[in-house]
């Protein structure tokens, strides 16, 4: 039988206590009192610090041989090319069909690629220039218009560290285009379009609006950007990038919205790296108004943002673990979204390489 509630004041910050993402149409439990905890589980290893400039034996840098054979050019900037993996090719064909409803299949045709952000293998988003960001800026935006004149969804998406899976020691990312609406862009395609029926704004929008005005969980912000650890995050250093004035697509942007863009990409990566002093990792990927046959119709409810999905939870060496109660109930976080926003906020934006080398 449920227990009556307390007189105690809620605090969130002591309290566990259900937020709604309204993006995802569902719940995370926040319990930040479990940061007391004592940690007795595994350890991860801090990533490598002497990752070598250029090693011919890894397959992204200039001038090495890929598993396919194929070889690098001499690339001095941004590279791109078709994965020698694909997890999507343009050719497959139809699944056949079955006449029982618990076993569909669907056609799933696509490209996928890789695209290098620089020829240098120990150089990462925060330590290059704002040129050079601004570079891969210009490279997203050409290839999501590239692939999606004919693809319905264009994910870029960036995984950074060995603890997120990334097997080469290099700065990339990768881009899947698909013939199809994935899950999470069907899901935000659904409650973007519901709260614009409802309130006449797109969802985003309005959220970054309200939290620009709040500050509790602005991280960094300049006149055209807003990032945040979002009010519903569920990883321990969440963020989200938000344009604060209403835009669909990369290709929507103004020349001096993607200049601010690679500034505050270059301030909010540099804070990740020093809240541990190691190279922070994270899964990271843009969502905008799907493409391909959805050029011509009206999408006004969405609006341009960018996830960033770090596991880190108390050092360099102790992550989040997604399981349990998580994998077969919900989500559920173990600080508060204000005291990781406050963490994230208060931390220079020098980064930490930068002090070391000007002390040595």
């Amino acid at each position: 039988m449920e227990r009556a509630a307390s007189a105690v004041t809620f605090q969130p910050s002591e309290h566990q206590h259900l937020r709604y993402n309204p993006l995802h149409d569902d719940w995370v439990l926040v319990s930040a009192h479990r940061m007391r905890r004592p940690w007795q589980g595994q350890m991860e290893n801090p990533p490598r610090e002497d990752v070598p400039r250029c090693d011919l034996a890894n397959p992204l840098c200039p001038g090495a041989k890929r598993a396919g054979g194929e070889v690098n050019p001499q690339y001095e900037s941004t590279f791109v090319f078709d994965n020698d993996f694909p997890a999507l090719q343009p050719d497959a064909p139809e699944p056949g069909a079955d006449d029982h409803p618990l076993f569909r299949a669907a056609s799933a045709r696509g490209v996928c690629k890789v695209m290098c952000f620089h020829p240098w293998s120990d150089l990462t988003l925060p330590l290059m220039s704002l040129t050079e960001i601004r570079a891969v800026i210009d490279k997203w935006t050409e290839i999501a218009v590239e692939l999606g004149a004919s693809y319905t969804w264009v994910q870029i998406f960036e995984n950074k560290g060995a603890m997120m899976g990334c097997s080469n020691p290099h700065p990339h990312c990768q881009i899947w285009a698909s013939n199809f609406l994935p899950n999470e862009a069907s899901l935000e395609e659904r409650t973007q379009q519901k709260h614009h029926r409802e309130r006449g704004i797109p969802l985003l929008l309005e959220y970054a609006q309200v939290e620009a005005e709040r500050k509790e969980r602005v991280v960094v912000e300049n006149p055209d950007w807003l990032v945040v650890v979002p009010y519903w995050a569920v990883w321990p250093f969440q963020t989200l990038l938000l344009p604060r004035r209403h835009i669909c697509r990369l290709q929507d942007l103004r020349d001096s919205e993607r200049d601010s863009l690679a500034s505050i990409m270059k301030r909010l990566l540099t804070k990740y790296d020093n809240l541990f002093e190691v190279s922070f990792p994270y899964s990271m990927g843009w969502h905008g108004a799907p493409t391909g046959p959805y050029l011509d119709a009206d999408c006004n409810h969405w609006q341009l943002h960018a996830h960033y999905y770090p596991p880190l939870l108390r050092s360099a060496t102790i992550r989040k673990f997604m399981v349990g109660y998580e994998l077969l109930a919900q989500a559920q976080r173990d600080l508060t979204p204000e005291q990781a926003a406050e963490r994230l906020r208060s931390l220079p934006e020098e980064h930490y390489r930068m002090k070391l080398q000007e002390m040595a």
